[in-house]
């Protein structure tokens, strides 16, 4: 059981760029999390302080009780999975997978039939089984993914990282591969950390989500925390679709904002705010209603998006995209709209 603990971990480049900036963080044991930003904003240098493939320039990386800030990565027992999978090419399915535990032979005291054994239950965990002879060009890139994970869980790791594991491959398979991961993970209680640029992904592998830009944590939460209370402006035009107006506090009590952007809009707010202030609105598409409502809108296009028909919408010369299940009208025509859900945040 292995709970993961950074406590304000910093690295920087060149003495002069913060890739991780005073983060802490606990991942607790068996828990999976998802830390999500989008590129460059330190995420994949965050999961190599944790692995031991970079050293912090402060803070304290612990395991449990120890302190593993200086350790090198073969005394971490971490395992890690990289973007591009690095499969030996010359190897086979079986040769790849086993090659943890052949470098780790003599200090584990492992014996042939031993790693034979752990392969083979490694490749039934992954749904390998019957390709074990095979090289990597002649599998799927959804089968080189599952070897590249099978490769990490075979060492049997106390920590499980994931670095876009899923980025290579295509949209359906991604899916697909995400809930093999999670339950993989889960069925083996790993605690995992995930780096991720894809919020969907996120959501649907991670028990957390830890949101990130510019080298610091911005939010840590539920999926559902993350999405439906954004702690800053940054969390909640990053995660989900989103329209940005500007606009001016009416009034303000507590969490709560009354804001005229053209149109009046109730908002919820983390900042204390006064009246005259200006702040960003941030409204989701599936949040405005079409068909009833205070807001007069003219229907400018309506595009059909599969899962569901977007509609832009032009209210009092502020132009909103709104989703929902059937198109509400024809372009040209005037609505009236309903904004369910805003937040309100100072620039």
């Amino acid at each position: 059981m292995t709970v993961v603990r950074l406590e304000k971990l910093r690295k920087v480049f060149d003495n002069r760029v913060a890739a991780v900036d005073d983060v802490d963080l606990v991942v607790n044991h068996g828990e999976i999390v998802a830390v999500l930003g989008p590129s460059g904003c330190g995420k994949t240098t965050l999961l190599r302080l944790v692995a031991g493939l970079e050293e912090p320039t402060s803070g304290r990386i612990f395991f449990d009780d120890r302190d593993v800030t200086w350790l090198p990565t073969q005394e971490r027992n971490t395992a890690m999975v990289p973007q591009t999978w690095a499969l030996w090419p010359h190897m086979t399915v079986f040769e790849n997978v086993a090659y943890g535990l052949r470098v780790r032979k003599k200090k584990l005291k492992l014996t042939e039939e031993e790693i034979k054994r752990r392969v083979m239950e490694t490749l039934e965990l992954v749904d390998l089984v019957g390709l074990e002879e095979r090289k990597p060009f002649q599998l799927s890139g959804g089968q080189q993914q599952r070897v590249a994970l099978a490769r990490a869980l075979v060492v049997q790791p106390e920590v499980l990282l994931l670095d876009e594991p899923l980025a290579n491959l295509d949209a359906k398979l991604r899916v697909e591969l995400r809930e093999e991961v999670r339950k993989i993970a889960k069925r083996l209680s790993i605690t995992t950390i995930y780096v991720t640029h894809d919020q969907e992904e996120a959501m649907a592998v991670a028990d957390r989500i830890a949101v990130m830009n510019a080298g610091r944590l911005q939010q840590v939460g539920k999926p559902e925390e993350i999405y439906h209370k954004p702690a800053n402006f940054f969390v909640a035009t990053f995660v989900g679709r989103s329209n940005v107006l500007r606009g001016r506090v009416v009034e303000a009590k507590g969490e709560a904002a009354a804001v005229d952007v053209g149109f009046p809009i109730a908002a919820q707010t983390p900042h204390r705010l006064a009246p005259g202030e200006e702040v960003d609105v941030v409204v989701r598409p599936e949040d405005i209603f079409i068909g009833g409502g205070g807001v007069k809108c003219v229907v400018e296009d309506v595009v059909f998006l599969g899962r569901y028909y977007q509609t832009t919408l032009r209210c009092s010369g502020k132009v909103l995209k709104a989703e929902g299940p059937r198109p509400p009208a024809q372009p040209g025509e005037e609505v009236a709209a309903e904004i369910a859900r805003a937040w309100a945040f100072k620039p």
